[in-house]
């Protein structure tokens, strides 16, 4: 379900009295428009598109959806309606998709690099996002065929070295499993020790943090060794980009969670132009 009352507060930010330049240059009429890729991209904001541009009365035709992959020069909405209207709510909905589709298309990138060393492996986001925008970045990484990762500190356990600093493994995942048997239980280790001991308390999930991947595929063996590997979801993270991926992919890992993919944006070039 659409944040509705968020997308209408991004609106009101850019327009909070009026379009002046429009209002005082071009008298209303009802005019076509189109929205369209200036380079090849995976798409995501479509549908927040749609919804500001009909909320204040424009007419939309989808061209090209959410999840879609386009080439530069591709159409991906019609307008038409008020031209004081379109010109107003370009900027708002221009700058969600823009963003959006950077991130789906990063993402998108970023899970081909990493399918073709590793066919099982699943790149993941992280809560590395920008105040507000959680919702479509996330939304956005699910686009781009990636794995959103926790969308907050409520959905899951993520026992991190700051929780480790303050007591060992194998008491944080306990207190974690006390705590609440319904929810997972990831945490993050720095060291085969650490990994071990985190893999015997019963995590689900294993997150190799920083760790190099010779150290990590020597921790693998170790946990493989003790016949507690299978049982596991193991993760890398830290520092890792596009340009990057393959070197974890390589290693027998299940998820690889990019900070990069939110808190680094690319914004995807998309225009509107009046017909």
């Amino acid at each position: 379900m659409l944040p509705t009352d968020q997308l209408l507060s991004f609106f009101a930010e850019d327009v909070p009295a009026g379009d002046i330049t429009t209002l005082a240059l071009v008298p209303d009429s009802t005019v076509s428009a189109r929205i369209e890729a200036r380079e090849d991209m995976v798409l995501a904001g479509v549908e927040e598109c749609v919804w500001l541009f009909e909320h204040f009365g424009v007419s939309v035709t989808v061209i090209s959806e959410d999840g879609r992959r386009v080439s530069a020069g591709a159409r991906i909405l019609s307008l038409a309606g008020s031209v004081q209207v379109i010109l107003a709510v370009e900027r708002t909905a221009l700058n969600l998709l823009g963003r959006m589709s950077g991130i789906a298309t990063a993402t998108a990138t970023a899970q081909i690099r990493a399918s073709v060393v590793n066919d099982h492996v699943r790149v993941a986001g992280t809560r590395k996002t920008a105040p507000g925008l959680r919702y479509f970045d996330k939304k956005a990484i699910r686009l781009g065929g990636g794995d959103p990762h926790r969308d907050s500190l409520s959905d899951a356990f993520l026992i991190k070295d700051t929780h480790r600093a303050l007591l060992p493994v194998a008491e944080a995942v306990r207190r974690a499993k006390e705590y609440s048997a319904y929810h997972l239980v990831e945490c993050e280790v720095e060291s085969i020790d650490d990994a071990v001991a985190a893999a015997e308390a019963g995590v689900d999930i294993l997150m190799f943090d920083n760790m190099t991947p010779d150290a990590v595929r020597e921790a693998i063996a170790v946990l493989a060794g003790m016949g507690l590997r299978d049982r596991l979801v193991l993760e890398v993270s830290g520092g890792i980009t596009p340009e990057t991926i393959h070197l974890w992919a390589g290693v027998d890992v299940d998820r690889i969670s990019m900070g990069s993919l939110t808190h680094s944006v690319r914004c995807a070039d998309v225009s509107l132009e009046i017909e």
